[in-house]
């Protein structure tokens, strides 16, 4: 059915602006890649240690979304990720998580 790719990201306190704006000024590739569906980026609760963040990303297959890993536009995509003047806005690393859709209603 698709397959959707997750990583959740734990955003320094007061840094949340800075993680939108570097998703929003990234060059982003993904319609030109076969199976490529939906982006969504997430904005979770907000903690005294982290605000908490998904990317969501909707794809045809797993095999659509393993291609998207081993293309370029994933690496023009990654390069610098979460780099700027200073310290990152990202706590760690972000999480991944891989789901196969069982059941669909719209």
């Amino acid at each position: 059915m698709s397959f959707i790719a997750m990583n959740r990201f734990k955003i320094r306190p007061g840094r949340e602006a800075d993680f939108e704006n570097i998703w929003k000024e990234r060059e982003n590739r993904l319609k030109e890649l076969k199976g490529f569906r939906e982006f969504r980026l997430l904005k979770g609760p907000a903690t005294e240690e982290h605000c908490l963040y998904s990317s969501h990303v909707i794809w045809d297959s797993r095999t659509d979304f393993e291609a998207w890993t081993k293309s370029q536009q994933f690496r023009d995509a990654h390069k610098n990720a979460g780099k700027r003047d200073g310290e990152s806005p990202i706590l760690g690393h972000p999480q991944f998580e891989g789901f196969e859709t069982v059941l669909f209603e719209a």
